[in-house]
């Protein structure tokens, strides 16, 4: 049975927390790949986001060495907002041999009451956790949970937004191919 995390989010713009909670996720889950699910239209999202060809295009740079991952545009193309919960299904149904695991972040893990549909998804998915140091387990109501290990990294898009709004560097906090490609495209200033 193949093991496939699903790591879904904005990636406005795809940053090396998200390379390194990916990776981690790879390890400790011991999944066979993980899918890089960019939203199409973010329910929970108040701001309006870049073009969703440049965060696509983001995300498929930053993941180019590492051949388990994968960019997958099921949301991209979905009409709608883009709930989680559609998306394991569809997936599921595609692929219905497989484990499916939900790769968040801790901070993310406790807002998970708020999601769409969570307590079918939960039924659906092992959640793979950032469990962050010194920081308060959170525990779902229902669903299989596993850890995974995660040094802490301060470090958001927001805070790649700002920089970038500034004219501060980024090529440190972002893989050097996004940092250009930001740089080329004019984007986040």
């Amino acid at each position: 049975m193949r093991r496939i995390g699903l790591f879904g989010g904005s990636f406005d713009p795809v940053h090396n927390a998200h390379l390194a909670l990916a990776q981690a996720a790879l390890r400790d889950a011991t999944l066979d790949q993980v899918r890089w699910i960019p939203a199409g239209q973010p329910w929970q999202k108040t701001r309006a986001l870049t073009a969703a060809v440049h965060r696509e295009a983001m995300v498929a740079l930053a993941i180019a060495g590492e051949p388990r991952f994968v960019l997958d545009r099921i949301e991209l193309e979905r009409p709608g907002p883009s709930y989680t919960l559609d998306t394991v299904r569809a997936l599921q149904a595609a692929q219905p041999g497989a484990q499916w695991f939900l790769i968040v972040g801790q901070d993310q893990q406790a807002g998970l009451a708020t999601w769409h549909g969570i307590d079918e998804l939960l039924g659906l998915v092992t959640l793979a956790v950032a469990q962050r140091p010194a920081a308060p387990e959170v525990s779902p109501a229902s669903g299989a949970v596993c850890a995974i290990e995660l040094p802490p990294m301060n470090l958001s898009s927001t805070e790649v937004r700002a920089r970038c709004a500034a004219g501060l560097p980024i090529d440190k906090i972002v893989p050097e191919d996004v940092a250009r490609y930001i740089d080329q495209h004019g984007l986040y200033r």
